[in-house]
C-alpha cells in the first residue's frame, strides 16, 4: 500500500478540512478524559476529611489522619485499577472495535463513581474497604479510556492538525483537576455555611459535624455526571474508518460511515479491497516483524511515560510544604473539618489555574508547529533544570523570605511537564503503531506510565521521610529526605530526555505512513 495507493476513505480523512465532527470527537473523547482526571485526583481533596471522620482520637492534640497503609490504599488503589484497565481495554479495543469498548468503559466509570460515594456500615474498616473496592473498578474503567480516547481521536483527525486535536483531549485532564478543586470549594462552602463548627483546637469532637460525612461522598459522586452526559453521543459515533477498513477489513462500510461524517460521496475501488489483505501486514505483537519495525518505538513510548509519571505523581512530596509555607493551608488544629476541605480545594484550584491548565493549552497551540519530539525533549530538559534548582538549595527555598521563588520554581516544573511529556507521551503511541495493534500498544505505554505513577506517589512518599527518626511522620520509617528525593527525581527527568531519542517524530505524516501500513516492504525503524 504505497503512499499514492492509500485507501481513498483514509486519504479523505487525512486531507479533510477541520469541521464540526472534529470538534464533536474532541468533546466526546475530552469529556471522558475530563472524568478520568476528576475521578483520579478528587480523592486527594478528601483524604484529610476521611481521617478526621473515621480516625478521630479525642485524646490527640491533632485531628485524626488516615494511617499510612490505609492512605496508600485509598490513594493508590485507583492507580492499580487504571494500570490493569489500560492493558485489558487496550487489547479489547483492537479485538472488538473502539466504539463498542468505549461504551463499556463509560458505564463502568459512571457506576463506580456513584458507588464510591456509598459505603457499607459506619465503621472505618467497612467504609474504607468499600471505598477501595469501588475505586479499583473505577480506575479499571478509567484505564480503558486512555487508549480508546487517544486512538479514536487520532483515527478521526486529519494529518495536519492531528497533534492539536489529541492534545486538546489531554488538556481536558487539566480542566478535570481544576473543576475537582472548584467542586470541593462549592460543596465545602455550602456545608460550612449551613453547619458552622468550631476549630479542632476549640472543640475536638464538634469540629467535625456529622454532616461532613456527606461532603466527601458528594465530591466523589459528581464525577459520574460528565461521563453520563456524553454516553448518548459516544454511542452515536460511528466506528473509526481505520478500524473498519484495516482491522475489520470492510472498506465499503468504512466509506459508508465516513461519507455521512464528511458529507461527501466516497467510492471504493476494487484494488483497495486487495490492498488491505496484504499478508505482510498481519504480524502480531509478539512477532519478530513487530520487534523489527516497532520494538524501539514501543521501548521509547513505555520508558518515557514511565519516567515522566514517576516525577509527575511525586508532586505531593512538596505540595504540603508549599501550601503550608505560603499560608494557603494553615495548621490542621486551627480549622474545622469542612473548612479544611475548602482550603485544600482552593490550593488545588490555584495550582491548576497557574500551572497545570496553561501548560496543556500551550501544547495544543504549538504541537503541530514544533512537533512532538521537540516539545517532549524540551519538557524533560526544563523539568530536570527546575527539579535540580529546587533540590540542591532546598534549605534556601524553605525559608519564609524565599517562598515566592519556591512556588514559581514548583509551578514551572509542572508547567513544562504539561507543555511537554505529560501531553506528548499520550499523543505519540496513538499515532505510530499499526491500526490492529494501536489501542493495545497505547494501553501498554499508558500502563507503564501508571507503574511509574505508583512509584512516584508511594515510593517517594516513603523515601522522602527525614533520616532523623524523631522527625518522621507517624507510621513511616526514616527515608533519604526531601532534598535527596528531589535530586533523584531530577535524574529521572534526565533519563526521560535520553529515552525520548527513541521516539520518532510523527508531525504531518499519515497514520499509515508512520505505522508502515502504507508500505508493507518497509525495512527499518525511523
Amino acid at each position: 500500500m504505497a503512499e499514492d495507493q492509500q485507501i481513498g476513505v483514509l486519504k479523505a480523512l487525512d486531507v479533510a478540512k477541520t469541521q464540526l465532527y472534529h470538534f464533536t470527537a474532541i468533546v466526546i473523547a475530552g469529556m471522558g478524559f475530563f472524568t478520568d482526571a476528576y475521578d483520579l485526583f478528587c480523592i486527594s481533596l478528601v483524604t484529610k476529611l476521611l481521617g478526621r471522620i473515621y480516625y478521630f482520637d479525642p485524646t490527640s492534640p491533632k485531628p485524626g489522619t488516615l494511617p499510612p497503609d490505609v492512605s496508600a490504599a485509598v490513594n493508590g488503589v485507583a492507580l492499580c485499577g487504571t494500570l490493569a484497565g489500560q492493558l485489558f481495554f487496550g487489547w479489547l479495543g483492537d479485538k472488538l472495535g473502539r466504539k463498542k469498548v468505549y461504551g463499556i468503559t463509560l458505564i463502568l466509570m459512571v457506576l463506580c463513581s456513584v458507588a464510591s460515594g456509598l459505603s457499607f456500615g459506619h465503621a472505618a474498616k467497612g467504609v474504607m474497604t468499600t471505598l477501595c473496592f469501588f475505586r479499583f473498578w473505577l480506575g479499571f474503567g478509567i484505564g480503558g479510556d486512555y487508549p480508546l480516547s487517544a486512538t479514536i481521536m487520532s483515527e478521526y483527525a486529519n494529518k495536519k492538525t492531528r497533534g492539536a486535536f489529541i492534545a486538546a483531549v489531554v488538556a481536558m485532564q487539566g480542566v478535570g483537576i481544576l473543576v475537582g478543586g472548584m467542586v470541593a470549594l462549592i460543596v465545602s462552602s455550602i456545608f460550612d455555611h449551613q453547619f458552622p463548627a468550631p476549630t479542632y483546637a476549640v472543640d475536638r469532637a464538634l469540629s467535625t459535624p456529622p454532616q461532613a460525612d456527606y461532603v466527601w461522598r458528594i465530591i466523589l459522586m459528581v464525577g459520574a455526571l460528565p461521563a453520563a452526559l456524553t454516553y448518548y453521543w459516544r454511542m452515536k459515533m460511528p466506528e473509526t474508518a481505520r478500524y473498519t477498513a484495516l482491522v475489520a477489513k470492510n472498506v465499503k462500510q468504512a466509506a459508508q460511515d465516513m461519507s455521512k461524517v464528511l458529507q461527501v460521496d466516497l467510492e471504493v475501488q476494487e484494488r483497495e479491497e486487495e490492498l488491505i489483505k496484504d499478508p505482510k501486514l498481519n504480524y502480531g505483537l509478539f512477532s519478530a516483524e513487530f520487534l523489527r519495525r516497532h520494538g524501539l518505538h514501543l521501548l521509547g513510548t513505555t520508558s518515557t511515560w514511565f519516567l515522566l509519571d514517576i516525577a509527575f505523581y511525586s508532586q505531593n512530596l512538596f505540595q504540603k510544604d508549599i501550601f503550608s509555607a505560603i499560608g494557603w493551608i494553615p495548621k490542621a488544629a486551627t480549622m474545622n473539618a469542612i473548612h479544611e476541605v475548602f482550603k485544600i480545594g482552593r490550593a488545588q484550584t490555584l495550582i491548576a489555574l497557574c500551572s497545570t491548565v496553561p501548560g496543556y493549552w500551550f501544547t495544543v497551540a504549538f504541537i503541530d508547529i514544533m512537533g512532538r519530539f521537540a516539545i517532549q525533549l524540551m519538557g524533560f530538559f526544563f523539568m530536570t533544570v527546575f527539579m535540580f534548582a529546587i533540590a540542591f538549595p532546598y534549605n534556601h527555598w524553605t525559608k519564609p523570605d524565599n517562598r515566592i521563588g519556591f512556588v514559581v520554581m514548583y509551578s514551572l516544573t509542572f508547567f513544562f511537564a504539561n507543555f511537554g511529556p505529560n501531553s506528548t507521551t499520550f499523543i505519540v503511541p496513538a499515532e505510530i503503531f499499526p491500526a490492529r495493534l494501536r489501542s493495545t500498544c497505547h494501553g501498554i505505554s499508558a500502563a507503564s506510565g501508571k507503574a511509574g505513577a505508583i512509584i512516584g506517589a508511594f515510593g517517594f512518599l516513603y523515601a522522602a521521610q527525614p533520616k532523623d527518626k524523631t522527625k518522621v511522620d507517624h507510621g513511616y520509617s526514616p527515608g533519604i529526605g526531601v532534598k535527596n528525593s528531589l535530586i533523584a527525581l531530577g535524574c529521572v527527568n534526565f533519563a526521560g530526555m535520553v529515552f525520548t531519542l527513541l521516539v520518532p517524530e510523527s508531525k504531518g505524516k499519515s497514520l499509515e505512513e508512520l505505522s508502515g501500513e502504507a508500505n508493507p516492504d518497509q525495512k527499518d525503524q525511523d
